[in-house]
Order: structure tokens, then C-alpha cells, then sequence
């Protein structure tokens, strides 16, 4: 038996909602993403798991309580996991950043690897970071099926690292809506996907199949 990586995205909060860039912590899910949270939860729950590791933001742990009632497993929290750091963008929409901090907003959208948001992290320093939990969950569950809990930033970064993609493209060419789940099994030849942004654990109603590259929180 190979491992399993199930990659989620936190569900849904005001900042995603509205597009916001967010990093920070204490922010609380919408009533949609405690709906979201709950459905992920009834959905995967009888799957045999071998571990949980979740972002320590309190809107990615939130995302994960309701699964974790369901299993009995822990949550193993790692700051590695965090979502890609905004600095002086915490908060904005896209078109204030672009009025306040166009010069560096530019730069950024042009290649978000190597170039950060204003007195923000880089994409190759969040890569660098989740190559330290990815290494610690290959060493300690060769195989079996494990639950990593991000954020859209950080997310997008870890499969472009598992697949070999340029970093610098996390943006443009990976969607991630809110509660999504990626399944990647790591095979003797390589990272293989067997998923990609699936939300069908959510009702209809409470899908977003296109968020927006503002809405990385």
C-alpha cells in the first residue's frame, strides 16, 4: 500500500467570501463554512486514516473539528502549514492593493515566487517550509491515507512542489475553491493525482467550482 495525501482547503470565511487576502489568525468560518466543514466530515470520516495535519489558523482547525469528532484522531498541528504570509496586504481586495501597492502588486502577480507581497512571504519560502512537513509525513506513515488541512496559497504551492511545477505559476494555472479536496498517492515513480479540486462531498447549493486568485485566504 502506497500513501495518500488529501489535500484540503479550509472552508469558507468573510475573507474568501469577499475576495480579501488573509493570513492571519482568529478568523471564524461563515455560517456556509461551518455547513461545509460538517459535510466534508460526514463524507470522509469512514476512510481508515493514519493521521491529520491542519495549519494552526483557527479557520483551518474549525474546518477540521467536525472530522475529527467523527474519526477520534488528533490533529497535528504545523506552522509550516500556514497560509503564504500578505504582510501589509492583510485585508485588502485586490483592486486596493493594486491602487496602494501597485508597483510591488505588479511584480508579484508577474512571478509570486520570487517576489512577495509588501512586507509579505515569498512563494519559494512557503515551498521551502511544506518541504518539511511533506518529509516528515513520508517518514513517519510510509503508507496509508493522510488528511493535510491548508490554505489556497499554500495548497496550490504544495502540489506545484509535488508535481514539479514552477512555483512562480501556483496562481495562474491552479484553482482552488473553498473545501476543495486533492488526492495525491506517492508512487515509486513519482507523485501520481488522482484528484483535483473535488467537491463533491458539498450540496450544490454550497459549491464554488471558480474562486478567484483574490480569495487566498
Amino acid at each position: 500500500m502506497t500513501l495518500r495525501l488529501y489535500l484540503l482547503r479550509n472552508a469558507e470565511t468573510e475573507y474568501c467570501r469577499t475576495g480579501r487576502y488573509c493570513s492571519r489568525d482568529r478568523v471564524e468560518l461563515t455560517d456556509r463554512g461551518q455547513q461545509m466543514a460538517e459535510f466534508f466530515a460526514k463524507a470522509y470520516y469512514p476512510l481508515d486514516w493514519k493521521a491529520v495535519f491542519c495549519s494552526p489558523l483557527h479557520h483551518a482547525i474549525t474546518t477540521i473539528q467536525p472530522f475529527c469528532r467523527a474519526t477520534g484522531l488528533q490533529v497535528e498541528c504545523r506552522d509550516s502549514l500556514r497560509e503564504l504570509g500578505f504582510g501589509k496586504w492583510e485585508g485588502m481586495a485586490p483592486t486596493e492593493v493594486n491602487t496602494t501597492f501597485h508597483d510591488d502588486y505588479i511584480r508579484w502577480l508577474a512571478d509570486p515566487a520570487w517576489n512577495s507581497p509588501t512586507q509579505g512571504e515569498k512563494g519559494i519560502q512557503v515551498a521551502r517550509r511544506i518541504a518539511d512537513v511533506l518529509s516528515e509525513v513520508e517518514e513517519t506513515y510510509p503508507s496509508g491515507n493522510v488528511l493535510i488541512v491548508s490554505h489556497k496559497a499554500t495548497l496550490r504551492i504544495m502540489l506545484c512542489t509535488l508535481l514539479g511545477v514552477d512555483v512562480g505559476r501556483y496562481r495562474d494555472r491552479l484553482a482552488m475553491p473553498v473545501t476543495s479536496l486533492s488526492i495525491v498517492e506517492l508512487q515509486e515513480y513519482g507523485p501520481f493525482v488522482h484528484r483535483f479540486n473535488d467537491c463533491s462531498h458539498l450540496p450544490l447549493h454550497l459549491r464554488r467550482p471558480w474562486a478567484g486568485n483574490g480569495s487566498d485566504g
